[in-house]
């Protein structure tokens, strides 16, 4: 009895398992139609770009110190009459700030004093130029006199020659008077240069803009007292005209030789994620410098800004379009980049196809936008559907975004599915398609998610920049 019992059960387990073996391969057969991902055709726009971030930057800015010391006694007015602060708007002669002047009101005024006495020394001068000149005459008449008579008893030797010696010492004394009148004249020249400097920098203590603009910056208040020595203290930084603004990009040595002036530029900001900025390079520095080995270059982007919508020092993404091409035939990177097995394609092209993948493999397309002007387009190759298996398609690889590539060949039509990859394993931990659920479902490793088949074919998975 009990070796009946075993008998059963045994053929019962056969069963079973010869059951689920000829169910698992009808399902495998019937599933490895519909196992691969595949991409639609597409004819569209395409753009090879260079990533890259920025900063929004004034085209224009004027840096506002103070030439002289001093407290900072009040704020002017802008047009509009409200105190001088961020986002004012000034124009040319504008009063942004008032320096406390008294010390240099005393200044000014002493050294007015010191250009009057300058002057009332130049009218004694003068005048003593005039006495020296009456004294010089009376010295001359007695020597003439003096000499008519010669040394005789009328005139003794001894006054004779003290006649000699004070006409002398007249001319001498003239001379000097002389002189005295031009070092007054300079002492004059002096203390006016002096009042001159005191009166400018009295009007220093007013600070006003020597432009029409807007106000970014304000870096002083109140009462705080700046101090000019060496270097002269900022107190304001003026946006000359923020309708037309700069994006200050920093562009990898790799990328910077297919920059140039005149391209067009795109950029995004993220206060307007959903807008797209467009602007045109004026400008590569080329002061360039080195961030952790890497040489980095400064590229000048300039762009209108009528709306004021771009303020500065937003930071930006920037996207350098180096080639483009107009309704073109495009793929996923990742139709260009898988190869089946050799089970999966065709008898009939099985041969083929092992060189055309030994070739493609060789020869992979561009992963990065190739030149536009290249003479020679590359080769590769994508797969179709046939059945239950896959036969190759031969291109010509042109431009790429990172995505998405620029496709051309006899065989490839617009609608066409190309192959982008394999199935992917089923999210809730079950037998993946195709394989036996008799099959121990261990370590079983995720994928990332894929679009399906109906998904457009920019959003397929072709890798990015």
């Amino acid at each position: 009895m009990r070796r009946t019992v075993r008998i059963v059960w045994l053929v019962l387990i056969v069963v079973v398992a010869v059951g689920g073996t000829i169910v698992w391969g009808l399902g495998h057969k019937h599933g490895a139609e519909m196992t691969l991902r595949t991409a639609l055709v597409q004819r569209r726009d395409l753009m090879a770009t260079i990533s890259a971030t920025g900063t929004v930057e004034p085209e224009e800015v004027v840096d506002i110190g103070a030439q002289v010391a001093g407290l900072i006694k009040a704020f002017g007015k802008d047009k509009n009459g409200k105190n001088i602060d961020w986002g004012s708007p000034v124009e040319q002669g504008t009063v942004l700030a008032q320096i406390d002047d008294v010390i240099y009101r005393a200044n000014v005024e002493a050294a007015k004093a010191q250009l009057q006495q300058a002057k009332a020394n130049v009218i004694s001068s003068n005048a003593n130029v005039l006495q020296m000149q009456a004294k010089l005459v009376q010295a001359q008449q007695d020597w003439d006199r003096a000499q008519k008579l010669g040394p005789s008893e009328a005139l003794a030797p001894s006054a004779y020659d003290q006649y000699r010696a004070n006409y002398e010492v007249a001319k001498a004394n003239l001379a000097v008077a002389q002189a005295a009148v031009q070092q007054a004249k300079a002492a004059v020249a002096q203390a006016q240069a002096s009042l001159d400097s005191a009166e400018q920098n009295l009007r220093y203590c007013t600070i006003i803009s020597p432009v029409k603009g807007i106000i970014i910056d304000r870096r002083v208040n109140i009462g705080q007292t700046v101090v000019s020595s060496l270097s002269t203290p900022s107190l304001f930084l003026i946006a000359k005209d923020l309708t037309r603004i700069q994006v200050w990009v920093s562009v990898n040595e790799a990328d910077i030789g297919n920059i140039h002036r005149g391209q067009p530029v795109t950029f995004t900001i993220d206060a307007f994620p959903n807008q797209v900025f467009h602007g045109q390079i004026t400008n590569i520095r080329l002061n360039a410098t080195m961030t952790q080995n890497v040489v980095v270059y400064t590229v000048e982007v300039t762009t209108d800004n009528p709306d004021g919508k771009l303020l500065p020092y937003l930071t930006t993404n920037v996207r350098f379009v180096t080639a483009s091409r107009h309704k073109v035939l495009v793929v996923p990177n990742a139709a260009l980049r898988w190869q089946p097995q050799s089970n999966q394609i065709a008898p009939q092209f099985r041969p083929a196809a092992e060189g055309t993948s030994t070739a493609a493999r060789r020869n992979p397309p561009p992963a990065s936008a190739p030149d536009a002007d290249a003479a020679m387009p590359r080769r590769g190759t994508v797969w179709v559907e046939q059945g239950e298996f896959v036969q190759p398609v031969s291109v010509s690889v042109g431009l790429t975004d990172g995505t998405l590539t620029e496709v051309e060949g006899p065989e490839v039509a617009e609608g066409m599915r190309v192959v982008v990859g394999e199935p992917l394993p089923q999210a809730s931990g079950g037998p993946a398609p195709g394989a036996s659920p008799f099959t121990p479902q261990i370590g079983r490793a995720r994928s990332r998610a894929a679009p399906s088949e109906s998904s457009p074919v920019g959003s397929q998975p072709g890798g990015g920049r």
